[in-house]
């Protein structure tokens, strides 16, 4: 008799509300011989011998998630509900695709995410990691950055701060900052600028070989935060520097709907502007 499988429900309350749509999942998964759990959004999940994270909210869960499947290699199935939910596998509507899901009729596509550190004084005082996005932001002011590529200069601006993305988070904040969207299976590092004060100062798509480097200068009263995939703000300060490269974690997302990236983006851009 084989080993049975194990399945995370992961509800985030707000959006499940009485978890009952992470119920009728449960219901699919046991029914083919599954053992399931619940687990409400933000705890941490246990994934210890489990096979799948099944997640029930909006983007924001995924990444949660993310943070905590990325170092197991735990398969995570999006489901969503709540905004756009660009990262989400399927959508509420679609639950029914779950038993395709419990039968094992699905494929799994590993994710890209890049490390994240903050240096001050040439000491590392923040690690980090993102499946989405680290954003540079000022405080309600315009702050100065220069951007490198191993250690070359690429751009000098001012303005509200900088998006580091990955392909993953290409459909993220960085889209809306002007940026480029990239297929997610694409291997890149995107560097969007938000609202530059210079015309030249573009969005970059460049390899994921790439060391990306931002030098931050502002005046001694204005402030700026880094936010990693829209986790809490750490203070940066005139000075520090913020460096960002590939990671060898990856975030394994299911695949079963069949829907390509350019069909699901499509759908999900023209009902933004419906």
């Amino acid at each position: 008799m084989g080993k049975t499988k194990k399945a995370i429900l992961y509800p985030n309350g707000e959006n499940d509300v009485d978890f009952k749509m992470a119920r009728r999942a449960e219901s699919i998964f046991e029914n083919h011989g599954w053992q399931t759990a619940i687990c409400e959004y933000p705890r941490k999940p246990n994934l210890t011998d489990v096979e799948m994270l099944v997640t029930f909210g909006g983007d924001g869960t995924i990444l949660h998630a993310a943070r905590a499947a990325a170092s197991s290699g735990v398969p995570i199935l999006g489901i969503n509900m709540g905004g756009k939910g660009f990262i989400a596998e399927l959508e509420s509507d679609d639950i029914g695709l779950i038993e395709k899901a419990a039968a094992g009729e699905y494929n799994i596509e590993a994710r890209m995410m890049i490390d994240i550190e903050v240096l001050r004084d040439g000491k590392v005082i923040n690690r980090d990691f993102a499946l989405n996005d680290a954003v540079i932001k000022g405080d309600n002011k315009v702050v100065d950055m220069t951007v490198f590529a191993d250690g070359q200069r690429i751009t000098r601006f001012s303005g509200d701060g900088t998006i580091i993305a990955t392909p993953t988070g290409s459909t993220a904040y960085s889209m809306s900052a002007g940026g480029p969207l990239v297929e997610p299976s694409a291997k890149n590092i995107i560097v969007t600028p938000i609202c530059a004060h210079i015309l030249e100062a573009k969005s970059y798509v460049l390899t994921a070989k790439r060391e990306i480097t931002v030098e931050i200068e502002y005046k001694k009263d204005n402030l700026a935060y880094l936010s990693v995939d829209g986790g809490n703000h750490i203070g940066i300060l005139r000075g520090d520097i913020v460096k960002a490269y590939k990671s060898e974690k990856t975030t394994n997302l299911i695949h079963l709907s069949g829907k390509s990236f350019y069909h699901r983006i499509s759908a999900k851009l023209r009902s933004k502007e419906n």
